[in-house]
């Protein structure tokens, strides 16, 4: 299977080009720069500067992980505005990469996967949240309305579109655990503010097979939350991995000072959403690291 991966030389990316690789499915990764991110990703890989490049290899399934980090920078009007446009602008290509195969191939690609957040509920306090659960009105959540808004265009064409709301992705290497990391290990981690507020999270290889699942299953469609089935708060959070790194965790940040530090991006550590993959478990997935101890004894064992 042709597989076109937007965002394929991030730190989702890569594990996943790696696995569909190791699967013998053909890869076509956009990239602004390919000769820069070319050592990154499996030797054969299609790289190309634009989605539209691909209408003369039509993929069947995308993916798309696109998107600048939410938490690079302040939110400052500008910023917000990249933060939308990185993410709504390579996800309207990927719409019209399926007009275009419609009209000149006669048929568009049959799936797409296609990120979004946990932002997408707001902050949710202590609420148990499944894909049902109504969002609250914040940024994030608007963010992610009109991200998943602009990849529901490819329904039109008969694209089988499955959005999957990510938690906060562990592994080595990049993600989260890479800017936790270094303070922890010098005993110099603790909650943020009052530690209460949830934090779902994902092992990377749990989603890059959620990933998988959601383009070989063509009965599933529609959101789904991914993230591991038993999310944490904060608090339980920086216990448990300053026990894994054998320090200790005793210097809370104020959320005063986060605030100050970060302004309204502040509100990405001190709220949050008990986040459950209802769909995922209801259609049969089975997670390899459905705990953070699993997953933080595989990743810093």
């Amino acid at each position: 299977m042709r597989v076109l991966i937007t965002g394929g030389s991030g730190f989702v990316g890569q594990a996943l080009c790696r696995r569909l690789e190791e699967a013998g499915h053909r890869l076509l990764v956009v990239s602004r720069d390919p000769d820069r991110v070319r050592d990154r990703l499996p030797a054969g890989t299609d790289i190309r500067r634009s989605v539209l490049d691909f209408v003369d290899t039509p993929p069947e399934a995308l993916v798309n992980l696109a998107g600048e980090s939410i938490a690079a920078r302040r939110w400052s009007d500008a910023q917000k505005e990249r933060l939308i446009d990185s993410r709504v602008n390579v996800t309207r290509d990927l719409a019209m990469l399926c007009e275009q195969l419609t009209a000149t191939q006669g048929r568009a690609p049959s799936v797409m996967v296609s990120a979004s957040a946990m932002g997408f509920y707001g902050d949710q306090g202590e609420r148990l949240v499944t894909e049902d659960t109504p969002p609250q009105d914040e940024f994030a959540h608007r963010l992610c309305k009109r991200w998943e808004e602009v990849a529901g265009e490819v329904a039109t064409f008969g694209t089988r579109l499955a959005i999957l709301r990510l938690g906060l992705v562990l592994d080595a290497g990049g993600g989260t655990l890479q800017k936790m990391l270094p303070p922890f290990k010098l005993g110099l981690g603790g909650r943020f503010g009052h530690g209460e507020q949830y934090m779902p999270w994902v092992h990377r290889q749990d989603l890059v097979s959620m990933i998988l699942f959601l383009i070989e299953r063509d009965d599933l469609d529609g959101p789904f939350n991914g993230s591991a089935p038993n999310p944490v708060t904060n608090a339980e959070f920086t216990r448990t991995l300053a026990r894994h790194l054998h320090r200790p965790a005793l210097l809370p940040v104020p959320a005063l000072v986060l605030e100050s530090a970060f302004g309204e991006m502040s509100r990405l550590l001190l709220t949050g959403a008990d986040m459950r993959p209802r769909r995922l478990e209801e259609a049969g997935f089975e997670f390899r690291f459905p705990t953070l101890d699993e997953a933080l004894a595989d990743i810093l064992g």
